[in-house]
């Protein structure tokens, strides 16, 4: 991992700067980045746009990150990567994979004439690849909390200080889970905070709310959607986007790996990457409200640099068993403190190779799988066998 713009920018000159030609609506934020990213997607395809998104870390495809109108397009995708390392070679100073991936994506939207590209944030803001990008039509920043704290500070006005990094020469929008405290700092940059909202009614199939007077309804479940929800629609009205568009983009969004249910063998699954403690609330109240009375167990599994202790306090009462499991990649947490550290939460604790044993073990009427979008691909694939 290497931060800062410099070499992203240079590659997208020698790739014939695509950013120049499109619209792009830049998002960052600790949580709520990728539904709000699904939220503006789905808004400008309502309103008549061509839209290309660029979304990190993978879930379920590694093309996934690279849509065109929702939709992935490996053929393109793949020329443009080519494109994008020929052009890195011979660079004094390469650029990564995922400075790479950026400047492919945006290659990859130009190329395809998107109008819009709405492009998630990886890590922070200021220094992140994405914010190499010369020109942008909005900014969103959806949440500030603690996470990355080796890498953006260990407090909250450190942290928010590089995602307002992102706001540049652009009218810029802040939900209102950003905390007060820090809330100066985007205004002082003149962001605007999102339209309010009231009236949350959470059902089975998602939740509808009012947003600046209007009735809206999502199918992406958690208490958090509404406001994630907001930002995005004060960024389209700040586009000129029609609230009727709007709407109907609100209501055809869906973030794959967010509190995402399956129902397989008389057993409800429920996939999220939450990772921090923050992103765990939904998740926490859904198995301790929807789900109260039933058989609840946890898959859990972390990256090394993830917040376990807290993380694990947030989900205490919340299921009767949970399983270790060690994510696949060269990041995961060491198998043995993970279940240490679930052994000192939860009365019932135990480990498993793999996600797909811990399944295979998991005797819950509902069964969460959580901690690292890593671990929901073999999820799903062990649950798609099942249905």
């Amino acid at each position: 991992m290497k931060f800062g713009t410099e070499r992203t920018r240079a590659l997208l000159d020698k790739l014939g700067s695509p950013d120049d030609r499109l619209e792009i609506i830049h998002v960052a934020g600790t949580n709520g980045k990728g539904s709000a990213c699904e939220y503006l997607t789905h808004i400008l395809l309502a309103a008549g746009w061509r839209v290309g998104t660029y979304t990190t870390p993978e879930v379920f495809s590694f093309y996934d990150q690279f849509r065109i109108d929702g939709a992935a397009d490996k053929e393109l995708a793949d020329r443009c990567l080519r494109l994008a390392d020929v052009a890195a070679e011979g660079m004094a100073d390469r650029p990564t994979a995922y400075e790479r991936q950026t400047a492919a994506a945006l290659l990859m939207f130009a190329e395809a004439g998107c109008r819009y590209a709405v492009v998630e944030c990886c890590m922070g803001g200021l220094l992140d690849t994405t914010n190499a990008i010369n020109k942008k039509a909005a900014a969103v920043i959806t949440s500030i909390s603690l996470e990355h704290t080796a890498y953006l500070g260990d407090t909250l006005p450190q942290i928010a200080r590089h995602k307002a990094g992102i706001i540049r020469d652009c009218p810029a929008v802040i939900s209102a889970c950003v905390p007060q405290e820090v809330r100066p700092i985007f205004y002082a940059r003149g962001a605007r905070l999102s339209l309010p909202v009231g009236d949350i009614e959470e059902g089975e199939d998602g939740t509808s709310f009012t947003c600046g007077g209007r009735r809206y309804f999502t199918h992406m479940q958690g208490c958090m959607q509404p406001y994630n929800a907001a930002a995005a629609i004060t960024a389209a009205k700040l586009l000129g986007i029609e609230e009727a568009a709007a709407a109907d983009g609100v209501s055809k969004a869906y973030a794959p790996g967010r509190l995402q249910k399956f129902a397989a063998g008389g057993t409800d699954y429920i996939l999220d990457g939450a990772h921090n403690p923050e992103s765990f609330i939904p998740l926490a109240r859904l198995l301790s409200s929807r789900y109260f009375g039933r058989r609840r167990t946890v898959v859990y599994g972390c990256l090394r640099d993830k917040d376990i202790t807290s993380v694990l306090a947030v989900l205490n009462g919340c299921a009767e068993r949970i399983i270790a499991v060690a994510p696949p990649g060269y990041r995961a947490m060491d198998i043995d403190k993970i279940l240490n550290c679930c052994r000192a939460a939860f009365t019932g604790a135990s480990k498993a190779d793999c996600v797909s044993s811990a399944l295979d073990s998991a005797d819950g009427d509902v069964v969460a799988v959580c901690g690292s979008f890593t671990l929901l691909k073999e999820a799903e694939e062990w649950i798609e066998k099942r249905l």
